[in-house]
């Protein structure tokens, strides 16, 4: 059984994650702004990632770091990057792996490139928060070898408006983005939380993206 806390535990990515390592046994403490509605079992914790005392505190413990919040700008004009420094000391303290639900548009459309976000049709309504979850990983290889991380991006179509259905069916890939036979790029919320959880399982990946999609 791991420890696992969870930053952004109320959210479409963040619950589901937290649904299936309850699921596996593993211990959670769920972390968000207002936390009610969270599972019994989840030890649920109020605070923000952004408050280097409370991610100290929060953390004590925990063998997993997950963080599955959105990457837009908050109410308070921070970014997602802006807490890695502290969010990085948290797990280095703990001896944690830190793990972020990652956003598609830093995916390479093909061996090569360029990222989604890159493309002439990418939207434009879209780049802030596509930009700000692709600074992120780009921070996370720029992390010291003493902090483990790994940073799961889902497919392309993925949110609560393409929630689909529970399969354990979906592929693994690394930096390119993954497509069906039909040029679709998809991915349910409990399929997404099943390979999220694998890692945590079995740590395929060290320090390293991967890509998961039907």
């Amino acid at each position: 059984m791991s420890k696992l806390v969870v930053f952004g535990a109320t959210g479409y990515a963040g619950g589901r994650i937290t649904d299936e390592a309850l699921r596996r046994g593993h211990a959670v403490v769920g972390v968000a702004r207002k936390a009610e509605g969270l599972p019994a079992e989840v030890e649920a914790r109020t605070g923000s990632m952004h408050d280097a005392g409370f991610v100290a505190d929060v953390t004590k413990g925990a063998d997993v770091i997950v963080i599955a919040t959105p990457g837009r700008v908050n109410d308070e004009g921070q970014k997602l990057l802006d807490a890695l420094p502290t969010l990085a000391d948290a797990a280095r303290a703990a001896g944690a792996r830190l793990s972020f639900v990652g956003g598609a548009a830093s995916l390479l459309v093909a061996e090569g490139g360029p990222r989604l976000l890159d493309t002439p049709d990418f939207p434009d309504a879209y780049k802030p928060e596509a930009s700000s979850h692709a600074e992120v990983l780009a921070a996370l290889r720029e992390l010291p070898g003493d902090v483990e991380w790994f940073y799961v991006s889902p497919a392309a179509e993925f949110g609560a408006w393409n929630a689909g259905e529970r399969t354990g069916s979906f592929r693994v890939g690394g930096d390119v983005l993954l497509s069906d036979e039909e040029g679709r790029s998809q991915i349910g919320g409990d399929d997404f939380a099943i390979a999220f959880v694998d890692e945590i399982d079995e740590a395929r990946h060290s320090r390293a993206r991967f890509t998961v999609a039907y």
